[in-house]
């Protein structure tokens, strides 16, 4: 259980803050004239995570179990990394996003794949913390963790895309985006926190 709690936890507080990625799901939620038509770019956008996630699970602890340093040092600087994060996250100001448009199936596919694969900060959460993280697990336990930040990003995407919908706009003032934006940055801090304790102990 406390596997699953460490992965849902740490997907969620990397997933939160709003980036080009969820805004682009956000957007296709709103601008299209049915939820379903939005489902290309949120089912594009989970199978990368998916891809991103299982990648850095299972090459990156093969290549690092072998030697505890390697270990050690990434954790570290998986920490770091979470803890500069959740900084840029705290101090983030998102401002008024540009009028979005409803794209066509394939479009959707071609911009949720580059926006997911593309983006630097995907390959350093997966890479940087979800496969360092993934580490102080063995076994079975490893891939228990991989499937629980798996799932936050699924589930993650069809919500986003819902209250895209719901909402049909996206929140022009920008105030609910810096409350998720400060909630994400205290969870990047607890997950940084337990990091360092486990690193530690």
């Amino acid at each position: 259980m406390a596997v699953v709690l460490h992965g849902v936890f740490l997907a969620m507080g990397l997933i939160l803050p709003l980036g080009v990625q969820n805004v682009f799901i956000f957007q296709q939620g709103a601008y299209q004239r049915r939820f379903l038509y939005a489902l290309p770019a949120v089912i594009m956008a989970s199978i990368c995570d998916t891809l991103l996630i299982s990648l850095a699970v299972g090459g990156v602890s093969v290549v690092v179990l072998a030697s505890p340093v390697i270990k050690t040092i990434l954790i570290s600087i998986g920490c770091l990394f979470l803890l500069y994060m959740g900084w840029a996250t705290w101090t983030s100001k998102p401002g008024k996003e540009k009028d979005g448009q409803a794209f066509p199936f394939k479009r959707q596919i071609i911009f949720a794949a580059s926006v997911s694969l593309l983006n630097p900060h995907a390959i350093l959460d997966t890479i940087g913390v979800i496969g360092t993280s993934s580490l102080q697990y063995g076994g079975g336990e490893r891939w228990v963790f991989a499937s629980s930040c798996i799932s936050v990003s699924w589930i993650w995407f069809l919500g986003l895309a819902a209250a895209g919908r719901m909402f049909g706009r996206i929140d022009a003032s920008g105030r609910l985006m810096i409350v998720i934006n400060k909630i994400s940055a205290c969870i990047i801090w607890a997950v940084a926190i337990l990091l360092i304790k486990n690193l530690i102990t």
